[in-house]
């Protein structure tokens, strides 16, 4: 099985996560393929929009904490990988779509900052459960969320740990619409064909003038990346992965 599906559609590439039986579980496999389709997409004259998604009526449960833990014992690959995905979609000149249906937990919900659109399903649930793991947030998320909705909100998310709905995500400005489910796609579908009608020289130079702080998010990310990898070593962790693993 492909656990990342890619199609084109004229100007529009859709990049849908594949892997049900796992709730859509990201792998080390799973974030070069991401990647490598952003990069490419980049590069290809015909493409204009990305709209990322998952199957089967969930986003992403985040990381395959086995495959994550795996690769906290191999010193040189820690995150690369994740790093890999996630620079890509930072750096991506083409607009970026999410559409959200269903669970988007950790990365799930951490990638939604780095997309331009984010459209979620009145199922969704979002959590960014890093504080249970032993972990600190990633990605910049602990420099984008304040500045996004304010410390106080943001402390609920990064702070508690604890699941948010669609709707007060969209309240505290991280979503820009909710829909029941059956119209989701169709919203994503207008919007991603309005995007790839404009003019797309104007559409890139704005995309561009509009992260002009970029190279802030970038010095704060690694700070962040440094400490996320350091709080894996950390006995904290270590029991979260454990009790996780007996878990499941």
């Amino acid at each position: 099985m492909q656990h990342i599906a890619i199609e084109q559609n004229e100007h529009i590439i859709t990049l849908t996560i594949n892997r049900p039986e796992k709730k859509n579980a990201l792998t080390r496999e799973m974030y070069l393929s991401l990647a490598n389709a952003i990069n490419y997409a980049g590069q290809d004259e015909e493409a204009r929009v990305i709209v990322i998604k998952g199957s089967d009526g969930v986003f992403t449960a985040g990381n395959d904490m086995h495959d994550f833990i795996s690769a906290t014992q191999q010193t040189d690959t820690e995150v690369n990988e994740t790093e890999q995905f996630m620079r890509a979609l930072m750096e991506c000149k083409l607009p970026v779509i999410a559409q959200v249906d269903g669970l988007a937990i950790g990365i799930g919900a951490t990638m939604l900052l780095h997309c331009d659109f984010v459209y979620c399903s009145k199922n969704t649930v979002l959590r960014t459960p890093f504080i249970n793991l032993g972990l600190v947030p990633e990605y910049a998320s602990s420099y984008i969320m304040p500045r996004l909705m304010g410390h106080i909100r943001a402390a609920e998310w990064l702070l508690l740990g604890e699941s948010i709905t669609a709707d007060a995500a969209k309240e505290m400005g991280m979503v820009n619409d909710v829909f029941e489910a059956e119209t989701l796609s169709e919203k994503v579908a207008q919007t991603a064909q309005k995007l790839a009608s404009l003019p797309q020289v104007a559409l890139r130079q704005s995309k561009q003038l509009m992260k002009t702080n970029a190279l802030a998010i970038n010095e704060h990310m690694y700070a962040e990346l440094k400490i996320f990898i350091e709080a894996m070593q950390s006995e904290e962790a270590k029991q979260a992965f454990n009790a996780f693993v007996q878990r499941n």
